[in-house]
């Protein structure tokens, strides 16, 4: 067993104090303006880049999406590759799941808004999802944020809504129904962030998006048949707790109660001959370390429990071959579980294309922009860096495996319930957006007419095209022995 052992109990204040911090963080808008001053800049900001100018994609010439992914590759876990290759080869939606790479890249050549905020940098519609509150109520929210970086505030927009246009004929639904989800994603993300423009700042940051509020919305806007479907999502979110993940994760075992093994997706430290370069010490040693960047009454909740055992878990379509593991940590018993996913945080896709580095540590750039722009972060989430057996350096984040988290099945999404989804997507990333940028700004940039919409929907199209072109080139890259993986369907955890 690995005990967290003795805890500092106070935090870390960077050099420079609270004011530092706050200006190196975050880019405060122009506030000394009136509001209808900066409603008018957002206005202006169009003659320098035309809403219509965003419908704009223009490959380039020498583009090669499959030398990104061997790019992203060189870093990952070699034994591990060919199954990402594999995830992505499924379908072309599987292949946009795991290509933010690829669609930043893309994104950096197209004409730029000038509207910076904190990006999620990989908003497609699975990145959403239902989870539990700190006051342990359900709420939707964004919930990845991996890529998150600052940048311009459309490229979030255009991830999701060709996201929905991928989907959409994933689905088979009529070049028209992906239209009419599309636009309802991006019309529910200007009809908010013009609500937005008018609230008071603690009301923007307070807001959230609770079970009750989703049952409102839904109520006046989809038929009794697809609102039904909704409890369905909500139930499969409060059975995902720890509690399942106790049951369906672990094993009693003659030394006591351990982490089931499930090669490859599943692999026990403790077990030889998998090639990972961490142990059960560098993990123990990586949740002592990260204990420093939790507020102080973390350190008391976490000083109860034990670390019992710890695993390699393959995660998500992108994520495949990144170092993830989870622990099992208990409480009063074995009945009061707590599982930790500890996740390497790698360098954004964004950030070649976004300017300077704002953190030293890419775990806290995934936990200092979740904290920014998800309503309710978990209470677990904090950062590390551990050396691994090969002596290289690596970042990590670290949050709860499972609290009451669901995601939609793509499956199960009629047009109705498509439709409704997108609405809350786009509300959920422009309550995002508006919590770190200015918001007055934007919907003086969006305006009343659907131009913006319209130039954003023509763009998801195009690149819904260019994804399915660059998915076949992943294909005939793993037929012709390019990249490892036999291109077939691979199930996803």
């Amino acid at each position: 067993m690995l005990g967290l052992g003795s805890i500092a109990w106070f935090p870390r204040i960077p050099a420079g104090g609270f004011t530092m911090f706050m200006t190196s963080s975050v880019r405060r808008p122009a506030l000394s303006l009136a509001v209808t001053d900066r409603m008018a800049e957002g206005k202006a900001l169009r003659k320098l880049t035309p809403r219509r100018s965003l419908a704009t994609f223009q490959p380039a010439s020498e583009r090669d999406p499959v030398a990104i992914l061997e790019a992203e590759n060189a870093t990952r876990v070699a034994q591990l590759v060919g199954l990402r290759h594999e995830r992505m080869a499924e379908s072309a939606f599987t292949f946009f799941r795991g290509g933010a790479a690829i669609m930043a890249s893309d994104l950096a050549t197209a004409p730029r808004s000038g509207i910076d905020v904190q990006l999620c940098g990989d908003a497609h519609l699975m990145n959403f999802g239902l989870f539990a509150s700190r006051e342990r109520r359900l709420v939707f929210d964004i919930n990845d944020f991996d890529e998150t970086d600052r940048g311009p505030f459309e490229w979030d927009l255009k991830r999701l809504a060709a996201s929905f246009v991928v989907a959409g004929r994933a689905l088979g639904y009529t070049p028209y129904e992906q239209e009419l989800a599309v636009l309802d994603a991006l019309g529910g993300y200007s009809t908010a962030m013009r609500e937005f423009a008018s609230w008071r700042n603690l009301d923007v940051w307070y807001s959230h998006f609770d079970v009750q509020a989703i049952f409102d919305h839904l109520r006046a806007t989809i038929p009794k048949s697809a609102k039904k479907r909704v409890p369905d999502l909500i139930a499969r979110a409060q059975r995902k707790d720890a509690m399942r993940a106790l049951r369906k994760l672990t094993e009693e075992t003659p030394d006591g109660l351990r982490i089931k093994s499930d090669p490859p997706i599943v692999v026990r430290l403790d077990e030889s001959g998998h090639g990972i370069l961490y142990t059960e010490e560098h993990l123990g040693q990586m949740v002592r370390d990260y204990v420093d960047s939790l507020p102080n009454d973390r350190h008391a909740l976490l000083a109860q429990y034990e670390m019992i055992d710890t695993a390699r878990k393959v995660v998500g379509v992108g994520s495949v071959g990144t170092r993830c593991f989870i622990t099992l940590l208990t409480g009063r018993d074995d009945t009061d579980p707590l599982f930790l996913q500890v996740k390497q945080a790698e360098p954004s896709a964004l950030e070649p294309y976004v300017g300077s580095r704002r953190y030293e540590n890419h775990g806290e750039r995934v936990v200092q922009g979740q904290r920014l722009i998800q309503a309710t972060p978990d209470i677990f989430l904090g950062w590390t860096r551990s050396m691994g057996t090969d002596g290289n350096v690596r970042d990590f984040y670290l949050r709860q495996l499972h609290d009451q988290k669901a995601s939609v099945i793509l499956e199960n999404l009629d047009l109705d319930l498509l439709r409704a989804y997108a609405k809350v997507c786009g509300w959920a990333l422009a309550r995002a957006h508006a919590r770190s940028g200015d918001r007055i700004l934007l919907a003086g940039y969006l305006g009343q007419s659907q131009v913006f919409e319209q130039a954003m929907t023509a763009f998801a199209f195009t690149y819904a095209d260019q994804n399915e072109a660059d998915h076949r080139a992943l294909l005939d890259a793993m037929a012709s022995g390019r990249v490892a993986g036999t291109p077939s369907p691979a199930p996803l955890d």
